[in-house]
């Protein structure tokens, strides 16, 4: 009993002590410091901006230009998505059917994709769509009006197309086929319009909106100046990790301006229509490289084959022999590829077999001789025009006027704006003698081109300043195109490209490469590497491109 006493008393001690002992050391312990308050590491935004000749047309059944593909391949889905071999992959269709003669194609749609609005895409806004696009008739429409019979909803997520005729590259084309919110367009049309019940089919609305299920939804439109899109963050698709947060586009390539924004990092890729000297001075700044892009397109001069003297094969065969193609690819359009026939070599389809003009001035003056206008050589001027948003087609046109008066011919060189192109393009009596243009395939396959390029009903858009108008060759395009099996096709591919050649309703110049001059220190551009789809726009899926902020912060703070 008194041991345990002792014991108790000992521990007592014990405790008194160091409580006494942490009271003093706490009194005599300086005051702990007062956290300094951090200012938290700014999350810097992913933003793109990149030039175009122009600003998009943001309606996918109305444009077709570069910038405006570029844009409708982020605002919107297509049932297909395109690959560099001609195939395409699923997209927002799982699988497909087609029946036994090749005219009904059944599509299993993806389920939960949804609008930039948050409402579900089902097969009903597929068949609207298809429907508007062909109804309306304008831009890539031409891809399946002449084959569309009827498209219609199974259930939600089944929808199927039947065609009129066989159409072999049908599953291509759809990459044209961008699909809209159905509900969201006609809570918008204007009513009356030139579509009866649909209004003006939602087309002014449209404008300056989106309706579309796109990796990026469309931020802000500046009519004619730029349009800024940002992330849609409920995509269903794909996307990298550091792709841009918001991407600019901006409509303009004037050289000054284009450098000038280059240089301060106020622009991240240039427009490809940059005079080569331009390109060579922005390269040189730090973290930017200049690259070579293969296309599938080709730089024509398109000649008008129903106007004097240009109506006359042998005066387009002597401008053909006259002109110098050589001078073009290696001191103007540096790194592009002599062209061979039609369609440019990276296409599917193209033939390498096809003759190719070159300059020889004694066949030139033969052919010239043979013309009937060559008595009376000093009665026609030919009217060339080159497009004002790139300049280097300039010097093409001076070459070439300076090569057609080696043989006796008149040139008059005019600069046009290229709106001004497109409307006078739309009637052969406005269209010049000769326009210099780029085209590239809508879908990869030489059909794309020998279609939007010669086929009659290509005939009043920009792609043709040709009016051919030559029922033998539309002939030969639909039976090409309504070929199933692919070798077969391609042969008649073939086919026509010898034919086409032969009149001479163009000069094929060279295969078109993209040059352009990006941040490559700070940007991870995979068309830039090699890794593009040469459809136009799709070098500018703008989920697949990365973007590093603190990199550029490097170059600019």
């Amino acid at each position: 009993m008194v041991k345990r006493s002792v014991v108790a008393a000992v521990i007592a001690i014990i405790v008194i002590i160091a409580i006494v002992g942490a009271a003093a050391w706490y009194l005599a312990a300086p005051p702990a410091p007062t956290p300094t308050p951090t200012t938290p590491t700014p999350v810097l935004k992913r933003t793109l901006t990149i030039s175009f000749a122009n600003v998009p047309t943001l309606d996918p059944a109305v444009g077709s230009d570069e910038a405006s593909s570029s844009a409708f391949v982020n605002l919107y889905d297509t049932l297909v998505y395109p690959t560099k071999t001609g195939e395409v992959v699923p997209h927002l269709a799982e699988r497909w059917e087609v029946s036994p003669d090749g005219l009904t194609w059944t599509f299993y749609l993806r389920k939960g994709v949804k609008f930039h609005d948050g409402t579900e895409l089902t097969a009903e806004d597929v068949v609207f769509s298809a429907k508007r696009f062909v109804t309306i008739g304008e831009g890539y429409s031409y891809l399946l009006s002449p084959y569309l019979e009827d498209v219609r909803a199974i259930d939600d997520y089944t929808v199927e197309f039947k065609l009129k005729t066989t159409f072999g590259p049908f599953l291509t084309t759809l990459v044209r086929l961008y699909i809209l919110n159905k509900d969201l367009v006609m809570k918008n049309i204007k009513t009356p319009g030139p579509y009866g019940e649909f209004g003006d089919y939602g087309k002014s609305w449209l404008l300056t909106n989106d309706a579309g299920s796109g990796p990026y939804k469309l931020k802000e439109v500046k009519l004619e100046e730029y349009v800024i899109f940002e992330r849609f963050e409920d995509y269903w698709g794909y996307v990298k990790p550091n792709a841009p947060d918001e991407v600019k586009f901006i409509g303009t390539t004037e050289p000054v301006t284009i450098r000038t924004m280059f240089a301060r990092g106020e622009l991240d890729i240039t427009d490809q229509w940059q005079p080569y000297e331009n390109l060579l001075e922005m390269a040189k700044l730090r973290g930017a490289e200049l690259v070579y892009i293969p296309s599938g397109g080709m730089f024509y001069l398109m000649i008008h084959t129903k106007k004097a003297p240009t109506d006359d094969i042998h005066f387009r065969k002597a401008m053909a022999y006259a002109f110098d193609y050589d001078t073009v690819v290696e001191k103007i359009f540096v790194g592009s590829k002599p062209a061979r026939g039609p369609v440019a070599a990276v296409v599917p389809g193209h033939d390498p077999t096809v003759p190719q003009y070159t300059r020889d001035l004694d066949k030139a003056r033969e052919e010239l001789m043979k013309s009937k206008y060559y008595p009376e050589l000093d009665k026609y001027e030919i009217e060339y025009w080159w497009v004002a948003e790139v300049p280097d087609e300039e010097k093409v046109a001076l070459l070439f006027a300076q090569n057609m008066e080696e043989i006796g011919i008149k040139v008059k060189v005019v600069k046009v704006p290229w709106l001004t192109v497109i409307d006078a393009m739309a009637r052969p009596e406005t269209s010049p003698h000769i326009v210099s243009i780029f085209v590239a395939p809508h879908y990869l396959e030489a059909g794309s081109i020998l279609e939007s390029r010669y086929h009659s009903k290509s005939a009043p858009t920009w792609e043709q300043n040709e009016w051919l108008l030559d029922p033998e060759i539309d002939a030969m395009i639909e039976d090409a195109v309504a070929t199933i099996d692919i070798h077969e096709r391609f042969a008649k591919y073939a086919e026509l490209q010898h034919y086409i050649v032969d009149l001479c309703p163009s000069l094929f110049v060279f295969d078109m490469v993209e040059r352009r001059v990006y941040y490559s220190y700070y940007i991870d551009w995979y068309a830039a590497k090699g890794e593009g789809v040469p459809v136009l726009g799709y070098f500018f899926d703008l989920r697949l491109i990365e973007v590093f902020p603190e990199k550029k912060a490097e170059l600019f703070g």
